[in-house]
């Protein structure tokens, strides 16, 4: 069946490039016996929300390995600038009411937070874009430039996504301990507006920060963050694989 013939209704796309800037071949890296793309696909598949789950890759090494353990590919072109992009080619002929957006170098992602950004996009209360935030806990993390902060209104709509510590505690706040948030890069887009998100121009503080989803709050729309409580590492180096290796033998335990 072609995918001009799917009639999904929610549909997973997890891009899976195979060049990385510092992390060459990551989604193929070994974790316990299997490549990590395969963790990614393994816990999206509990997801019952999803009528159809895809990997979006540019390298026929990254689809043979994806279809030896059985999963939907669709081969893009290589020159996309983002997974945004990339999930756009798939996507474009879907018959779909809403795309999640999950990173290919989140082995741990938890179901929960695929089926929760799913299901507030479908729920009909004109929200378009949804993403999944978790308290800080590891005061570590509120320095590191690699963890996205995000702070967020009474509604639970993001006012700003940082790789600084957001918010400031000032010398003088009479608030000794502000709650830290940072961003899971999980997305959940209605199909309409991805098309328009993939059409926007790069804004100021997207390419101030290196973080896509600014583009949105500049552009004046609006982003559902979602609270959870399962923990994620993002593989962006070796050094995050060694993380990540270590939690889930800590896991299986």
């Amino acid at each position: 069946m072609s995918y001009e013939e799917e009639k999904s209704k929610v549909v997973g796309v997890i891009p899976a490039r195979y060049s990385s800037t510092r992390f060459e071949a990551k989604v193929l890296a070994d974790i316990m016996g299997k490549p990590m793309i395969q963790w990614v696909w393994e816990r999206a598949k509990q997801v019952k929300v999803l009528d159809e789950l895809i990997i979006a890759c540019d390298d026929e090494r990254v689809a043979e390995v994806c279809k030896g353990f059985g999963a939907t590919v669709a081969m893009t072109a290589k020159g996309h600038a983002s997974g945004t992009d990339r999930i756009a080619e798939v996507v474009n002929p879907l018959d779909v009411k809403v795309v999640v957006n999950i990173q290919g170098d989140e082995p741990m992602i938890h179901p929960t937070m695929i089926d929760s950004v799913a299901r507030e996009i479908l729920s009909g209360s004109a929200i378009s874009v949804a993403t999944i935030i978790k308290k800080i806990e590891d005061p570590q993390e509120i320095n590191d430039p690699h963890v996205v902060k995000v702070v967020k209104d009474k509604n639970d709509f993001a006012l700003y996504f940082s790789r600084s510590p957001i918010p400031f505690l000032a010398r003088n706040s009479d608030i000794t301990a502000p709650v830290y948030y940072k961003h899971i890069g999980l997305y959940g887009y209605s199909k309409d507006f991805l098309f328009t998100y993939k059409n926007m121009a790069p804004s100021c503080l997207e390419r101030t920060e290196k973080l896509e989803q600014l583009r949105i709050l500049e552009d004046g729309y609006k982003i559902k963050v979602i609270e959870t409580k399962y923990n994620t590492i993002g593989v962006d180096t070796p050094e995050d694989l060694e993380k990540v290796k270590e939690y889930l033998k800590q896991e299986k335990t």
